[in-house]
């Protein structure tokens, strides 16, 4: 069984991400498309259902024209990842515990930061420049493109 599911991983993420857009376009036809002057909200649900089920086929398929030549490439799953489960999740906590008291820069820079040392072969440095990249990107693209209300850093607001 084990086996089985090594050798044919990359056909059953295909067709869980098909299923998944198969599952965005389904609740998408519940909202109004629109037109493309005055695009409704079920246009995008629709569009990212599509493009899901098109990368599923693809990924799904891709796998059917190689044979064992991944031999090299298994994984072993019976022992899981605690340091990764562990980083990710301490990630997200520690968006959700900095993000209102500090600011949108500290807290995504900790989240990317925390994440990122699941990886065993990720070094600090490496670490604080992909943390410091993206808690900038977030906080361009968030604060001041999209006018979210969480300020970049909280200097004594109370």
């Amino acid at each position: 069984m084990l086996h089985s599911l090594q050798q044919h991983r990359e056909r059953y993420a295909g067709v869980l991400i098909a299923l998944i857009g198969l599952g965005a376009i389904a609740e998408s036809a519940t909202y109004g498309l629109g037109t493309l002057a005055a695009i409704g909200p079920g246009a995008f649900p629709l569009a990212m259902g599509v493009i899901l089920v098109v990368c599923g086929l693809g990924i799904g398929l891709s796998e059917a024209q190689t044979t064992d030549a991944h031999d090299h490439d298994r994984v072993d799953l019976s022992r899981p990842e605690w340091r990764g489960w562990g980083c990710i999740i301490g990630g997200m906590l520690a968006f959700l515990l900095l993000a209102r008291t500090v600011g949108l820069f500290p807290a995504t820079f900790a989240c990317v930061f925390t994440a990122a040392m699941g990886d065993r072969t990720t070094t600090l440095p490496g670490a604080c420049i992909l943390a410091t990249v993206i808690a900038a990107f977030g906080c361009a693209l968030f604060y001041y493109g999209l006018h979210i209300q969480l300020p970049p850093f909280v200097w004594g607001m109370s």
